[in-house]
């Protein structure tokens, strides 16, 4: 919602000045809810959008309904989620109807266990607490619960087998995790696929990312990509056109479902 209301202020050229002047508050309102510090009120975002000049009235009521349904999805303010960013690609992982995810070097964050994920984290070239570690993997399976819901999005995640053979964490953390992936896969509404390491060359050289898409207008399709100091967002049509092509030509490098899983097993067994 943040980076909506974002978007739709620069398009109308409007300044955050501007924007606070029109709902009358101060203009460090409009920044805290520019950086999905502050919820938005349903009144105060059809006056924004109006005052931003969106005037398709279905369009305004998706996003509104957009907004009650992250207001509901309140837990993540119970937390210390920095940087603002990620605040936004919680959102995005909650409203999304699918979500693609390329992984070359770790396991996607919807499919870490809990042991595996403290182990990345431990891996962090930053000085992380243990306390703030165990807040982080508490943030990581609070977002899995998206899966969980009456309506899950349906989750298309291909990995390199690098990832399958990394031991992050030892030995016993990777043969669970491994378990995990394959208990995973017999989700009906999850899509898991590896890329051998005799597929060579491949699509996702230049690294992981994960692409977004919306049952509704409101939101235009969003890629993201994470780097040490934040994530990347990219939304344009050029941009997520790209991404999709990618997705698809690492899809025909993967090995199939039932491949994956047979690869997954083996490579269980080995360990």
């Amino acid at each position: 919602m943040a980076s909506l209301l974002i978007r739709h202020r620069e398009a109308a050229d409007r300044t955050p000045d501007e924007a606070a002047k029109r709902i009358d508050c101060h203009r460090s309102k409009i920044s805290r809810m520019e950086n999905a510090w502050l919820p938005i009120s349903s009144s105060e975002l059809r006056d924004l959008l109006t005052f931003y000049g969106v005037d398709d009235p279905v369009y305004v009521e998706e996003v509104v309904a957009l907004n009650r349904k992250s207001s509901e999805r309140g837990w993540a303010q119970q937390f210390d989620i920095s940087p603002p960013s990620y605040v936004d690609y919680i959102d995005y992982e909650e409203s999304a109807s699918h979500i693609r995810s390329f992984q070359p070097m770790m396991v996607a964050g919807l499919l870490q266990t809990a042991d595996y994920a403290r182990a990345v984290y431990r891996a962090s070239p930053f000085d992380i607490s243990p306390q703030r570690i165990d807040e982080l993997v508490t943030i990581r399976l609070q977002r899995q619960k998206v899966l969980d819901h009456a309506e899950p999005p349906r989750l298309s995640v291909i990995l390199a087998e690098a990832v399958l053979r990394g031991q992050v964490g030892g030995v016993e953390v990777m043969r669970t995790q491994l378990d995990h992936l394959r208990e995973m896969s017999d989700r009906p509404n999850v899509e898991l696929q590896v890329v051998p390491f005799s597929a060579g060359a491949h699509a996702g050289v230049m690294g992981s990312f994960v692409f977004f898409s919306f049952p509704t207008g409101a939101f235009a399709d969003v890629v993201c990509v994470e780097h040490q100091a934040g994530m990347l967002y990219m939304e344009t049509q050029e941009e997520t056109a790209a991404y999709t092509l990618t997705f698809d030509s690492l899809r025909s490098s993967a090995l199939s479902a039932a491949e994956s899983l047979d690869l997954i097993t083996r490579v269980r067994q080995e360990l």
